[in-house]
C-alpha cells in the first residue's frame, strides 16, 4: 500500500494531506523519512507520525452534522464555537471532508475514512454539492447567465448552476474553492445572507435538526 494512502486511512485525513505532512518529513518508516510518497508499505513496517506509531483503522465512522451559523470547522475555535462542541468526545477524532466557513450552515461530513475523503473532496470524482441560498436584494436575469457563463476570480474561473428567483436561489457545483459561492456572487455585486448546504455527493441533509448529527 502507497505511503500516502495509509497514512490517509491510518489518521483520517484526505491523500492530499497526507502528501503534505509526508513531504514535511512528519512520516517515518522503520525511523526513516520515506524518499516519496510512493514508498509501498510492507506489513512488517513500522510507520510513524510524528514519533507516534499509526496504525490503519479496523472500522470506520462517518456523521452527517448539520452544522448551525456561527460555528467554525477547527478544533481550535480562537474564540469562537467549534463544531467539536456539538459533537460527543468519543467523534472528536473525526475529521472533515471539506468546509463550511463560520457565518453558513447545513451538511458537514466527518470521518476517519481517508479514502471516502479523497473520493469526495478530489477534483476528478466531480461530487456535486448542492446550497440554499437567500440574497439581500434580487439577482438579476443578466447577472444569473454572467454567474452561469463563468466568473473569473483570483483562483480561477467559477461557474454555478442557479435555479429560483428574486432572492432565493438553489446553487449547485462540483467545485470547493475556498468561500467560492461568496465570492463569485461578490463578482457582479452581491452579497449573501443566508448559505446552506443540503447535499454532499450521495449524502442529504434530510433529517437531521440543527446542531445535531447521524452516523451515515
Amino acid at each position: 500500500m502507497r505511503i500516502n494512502k495509509y497514512v490517509a486511512l491510518c489518521t483520517g485525513m484526505s491523500r492530499r494531506g497526507a502528501d503534505e505532512i509526508i513531504t514535511w518529513g512528519r512520516v517515518q518508516v522503520n525511523g526513516q523519512v520515506p524518499e516519496s510518497a510512493g514508498y509501498d508499505v510492507q506489513p512488517t513496517d513500522t510507520v510513524t507520525l510524528d514519533g507516534a506509531i499509526i496504525t490503519p483503522a479496523t472500522t470506520f465512522t462517518t456523521i452527517i452534522l448539520n452544522k448551525p451559523e456561527g460555528y467554525v470547522v477547527s478544533r481550535d475555535g480562537q474564540g469562537s464555537k467549534s463544531i467539536y462542541d456539538l459533537l460527543p468526545e468519543s467523534l472528536h477524532h473525526l475529521k472533515p471532508v471539506g468546509r463550511l466557513d463560520k457565518a453558513s450552515s447545513g451538511l458537514l461530513l466527518l470521518t476517519n475514512n481517508g479514502d471516502l475523503a479523497n473520493e469526495l473532496t478530489h477534483p476528478s470524482y466531480k461530487k456535486e454539492k448542492v446550497y440554499e441560498i437567500e440574497l439581500y436584494i434580487p439577482l438579476k436575469p443578466e447577472d444569473k447567465k454572467k454567474i452561469e457563463r463563468g466568473i473569473e476570480l483570483e483562483d480561477g474561473i467559477s461557474r454555478l448552476q442557479l435555479q429560483g428567483d428574486d432572492k432565493k436561489w438553489t446553487v449547485i457545483m462540483s467545485e470547493g474553492r475556498n468561500r467560492q459561492i461568496r465570492r463569485t456572487f461578490a463578482e457582479v455585486g452581491y452579497t449573501i445572507a443566508k448559505l446552506h448546504r443540503t447535499e454532499f455527493g450521495n449524502y442529504i441533509l434530510r433529517g437531521t435538526a440543527p446542531g445535531t448529527h447521524r452516523l451515515v
